[in-house]
């Protein structure tokens, strides 16, 4: 019998937290996004400011697990210095991303993690953190296999996805939209094939979109497009934008529910949980 998946939100915004009442439902917090097995360790996908509420709430102060870092922009690494786990040296969490065209992913996230951009070096944080590199390939991480694919979008950039024997999870919070909206990236593709919950950018009305075309982000329709095209059975609409509140994110479902009618659709918020 396959054992419980949870999936959890700690943070679903896009490009920088927000703070105000009307975001409270849906949340201000960068990407975040917790999977929890029955007798394994976490699989933390993203280091976005909800990694902090994360651990604030894990009633403990050790972590051992792994993060599956997507890239190395702001929004999905700024949590990590703060996570409260970091700092206690029992902790000694897997970082898994992408490296860079000529250095490695820890290289890279050592360039952020430091004066003059920061107060401390990364190696100053007390925990036994571990890295490695994965682009373009799969490992095993407990009894899942995570596969990451490079997906379009500013930077080198990857998507995950996560699978047990039958039951399976993508993650791609990032995805720049192509001119022919028809057209689904293979890579992403395979990384969403047949999954049970896909976790996907749906940052931009088609009006941001016109005057943000190379920001590297897609509209929430385009988002319906991928995981209709990819058959996915549910999606969870992803990585919000900070003009977009409560309401108007309502609305940009509501819509997308319309586009796609083959699989179930609705907004990733924080505190949700699904059970898979």
């Amino acid at each position: 019998m396959q054992a419980g998946v949870t999936v959890s939100f700690f943070g679903v915004r896009g490009s920088t937290p927000c703070a105000c009442t009307s975001m409270s439902r849906i949340g201000g917090n960068t990407s975040c996004v917790v999977i929890e097995r029955d007798g394994e360790d976490p699989i933390i996908c993203d280091a976005g400011t909800g990694l902090r509420f994360y651990g604030l709430g894990l009633g403990e102060d050790q972590f051992h697990g792994t993060m599956l870092i997507s890239h190395l922009h702001w929004d999905h690494v700024q949590g990590l210095p703060f996570f409260p786990q970091i700092l206690n040296e029992e902790s000694d969490p897997l970082l898994v991303g992408p490296p860079q065209p000529t250095i490695s992913f820890r290289e890279a996230l050592s360039d952020f993690v430091r004066p003059p951009y920061f107060p401390v070096r990364l190696d100053v944080l007390a925990g036994s953190m571990r890295f490695q590199d994965l682009w373009e390939d799969s490992m095993q991480v407990g009894s899942a296999m995570v596969t990451a694919r490079s997906v379009p979008h500013n930077g080198r950039t990857s998507g995950y996805r996560i699978e047990w024997d039958d039951l399976s999870i993508a993650y791609v919070p990032d995805h720049q939209q192509p001119n022919d909206e028809t057209h689904v990236d293979p890579g992403v593709l395979e990384l969403a094939d047949g999954v049970d919950l896909l976790i996907h950018d749906a940052q931009f009305t088609p009006e941001l979109f016109s005057v943000r075309r190379e920001w590297g982000h897609c509209t929430t329709r385009y988002a319906a497009t991928v995981a209709e095209t990819a058959g996915a059975k549910r999606l969870a609409m992803f990585h919000h934008d900070p003009l977009h509140d409560d309401d108007a994110i309502d609305g940009l479902v509501a819509e997308a529910q319309g586009w796609n009618t083959s699989c179930e659709i609705f907004a990733a918020s924080e505190g949700l949980k699904i059970s898979l």
